[in-house]
């Protein structure tokens, strides 16, 4: 079968036996993720003619105003991983907790927790921009047969043993790694299935698109400072191109296909950062490094943040490699001209 004619569920069971530890659980979350990406995105493409879109009254743990389509998605996620009874835990961006999931007769003994923020940058669906789903799974580290605790979600990055995002855009698509390359499948809506489009995805490890938010440029440390006047200046390959759809998912998704650098920093305004370790950095940078790109918080690889709350929030620079090495070069120097 030529390659590009793989749907997903013939690429997961062609490289099953590539999975460390897996009889079959790691495959079948996959699979679940697949089903929810399916559903959440019938829902987000009709988004607009039904009511559906716009706040649902409440806020977030992080304090964010939640849209009714962020609590749909959140539960058909959560649900459907559920219902297949395959993981011991799940986490999610929207709830305060995280759930313990009990099997039928009250076991615990499957081995897998998934984190995920069940659909990223949802306040641009009301203007029809692309939103994503992201998603981190890793290896329990509790005794299996007891409940999961808060120490099986506070794992560095380097755990994962899968981690993906689906993009609702144009296309809808599905890009997930397990630590052996990175692999996209787009979704065939007239028959429901995913078709592997993009295999082995890589970032350019040059680019010339920085994504950021400039209009915080006042409140952002002198490195990032520095390091954007760098990519506005012309010399070399440069002036840089700005790119910021301000949807996590589909910036960082053109920058992989394009060459680029995505940059959520510190700021006055928010002095740990926006982003989420957990459900959003790691993710995002265990896919970016398997696609020969690179992420940090500006000094230090991501995936070996050990984190020490569920919703903690990380500075995050990630995109093609030397892009990134570039930017930490602007911040270390920045840093050292203060003593």
């Amino acid at each position: 079968m030529e390659e590009r004619n793989k749907t997903l569920g013939e690429f997961i069971i062609e490289n099953q036996n590539a999975f460390q530890y897996s009889s079959g659980e790691l495959s079948r979350i996959i699979n679940s993720i697949r089903l929810a990406a399916k559903v959440v995105n019938y829902k987000v493409n009709k988004a607009g003619l039904v009511d559906i879109v716009g706040a649902a009254g409440e806020q977030n743990i992080q304090g964010e105003d939640q849209q009714k389509l962020d609590v749909y998605a959140n539960e058909v996620f959560i649900q459907t991983l559920i219902n297949r009874e395959i993981v011991c835990g799940i986490a999610s961006e929207e709830n305060d907790d995280f759930i313990t999931v009990e099997g039928s007769d009250n076991s615990h003994n499957n081995k897998y927790v998934v984190l995920m923020d069940p659909l990223d940058g949802s306040s641009n669906i009301d203007v029809n921009v692309s939103v994503g789903t992201i998603f981190s799974v890793y290896r329990r580290l509790t005794p299996i047969g007891t409940p999961v605790t808060l120490e099986d979600f506070l794992q560095p990055g380097i755990n994962q043993v899968a981690a993906g995002y689906v993009i609702y855009g144009t296309s809808t698509m599905l890009v997930y790694t397990t630590g052996h390359g990175v692999n996209g499948f787009t979704l065939n809506p007239a028959i429901g299935t995913f078709y592997l489009s993009h295999p082995k995805m890589k970032f350019p490890t040059d680019g010339h698109i920085y994504s950021i938010n400039e209009g915080n440029y006042v409140h952002f440390p002198q490195g990032v400072k520095n390091y954007i006047k760098y990519c506005q200046l012309e010399e070399g390959d440069r002036p840089y191109t700005s790119r910021y759809i301000g949807s996590l998912v589909s910036d960082i998704h053109r920058n992989m296909i394009k060459g680029g650098i995505y940059l959520y920093p510190t700021s006055s305004k928010a002095p740990k950062g926006k982003l989420r370790l957990l459900y959003e950095c790691n993710p995002l940078a265990f896919i970016a490094e398997q696609a020969g790109g690179k992420a940090s918080n500006g000094f230090n690889r991501i995936m070996e943040i050990e984190p020490t709350e569920l919703h903690e929030r990380v500075p995050f620079f990630c995109g093609s490699y030397n892009m990134v090495e570039k930017a930490e070069e602007f911040m270390h120097k920045a840093e050292l001209s203060k003593y």
